[in-house]
């Protein structure tokens, strides 16, 4: 089988049910959540250590996840079958987020990307992450998609913080705070939370 097929030589892509424009907001959106796959896989592989079994396995499922959800945005809504993306797999999230967040320092500050390298790959992941969940907001204007989709990056990307700071917990590496700003969280339930 050939890799190169010289179909998009001139600026269309295939999209299951018909052909579109690569900088079409529907390329845009699933090409971003192929982006931040790459991003997953290069965190895992900075995750090698034992410590890091937990966070592996739950990187590899992830990035099925996100093939999914690239999968379901794939389709134009006329060829949709049954949706990939379910809200089960956002519930997963929560409870992983839970059981990072249980074990993590308090947060006082804002913190910057970085610590440790795995750390520092795992906030480029949420970074990436919410700039996908911005193309498919996008998409969502002009078209239809599952909402499950939009969820899942959501939440997604607070796993991502949470998964970095438990990295520089393992490594006992302090998170790297931003020292301009005051403290910002307590223990006020009340308080707004650092993701949305």
């Amino acid at each position: 089988m050939r890799i190169y097929t010289k179909t998009g030589d001139l600026g269309q892509t295939s999209v299951i049910g018909g052909r579109v424009r690569k900088d079409d907001a529907q390329v845009e959106a699933y090409g971003t959540i192929d982006e931040l796959n790459s991003f997953v896989g290069q965190a895992a592989s900075l995750l090698q250590d034992d410590r890091f079994k937990d966070l592996r396995e739950q990187l590899a499922v992830v990035g099925q996840e996100l093939f999914d959800c690239g999968s379901d945005l794939a389709y134009t809504p006329a060829k949709q079958q049954a949706y990939k993306t379910h809200a089960a797999m956002t519930e997963r999230l929560e409870l992983w987020i839970d059981r990072l967040e249980a074990n993590n320092p308090p947060l006082e500050r804002f913190i910057l990307p970085g610590g440790s390298p795995p750390a520092a790959a795992l906030h480029v992941c949420r970074t990436v992450c919410r700039r996908a969940e911005r193309r498919v907001v996008a998409l969502s204007d002009t078209a239809e998609v599952n909402p499950e989709v939009l969820k899942y990056l959501n939440r997604l990307s607070d796993y991502f913080f949470s998964a970095a700071r438990a990295a520089n917990l393992k490594l006992r590496v302090d998170d790297v705070e931003y020292v301009r700003g005051a403290r910002v969280f307590s223990d006020d339930k009340n308080e707004q939370e650092p993701g949305e």
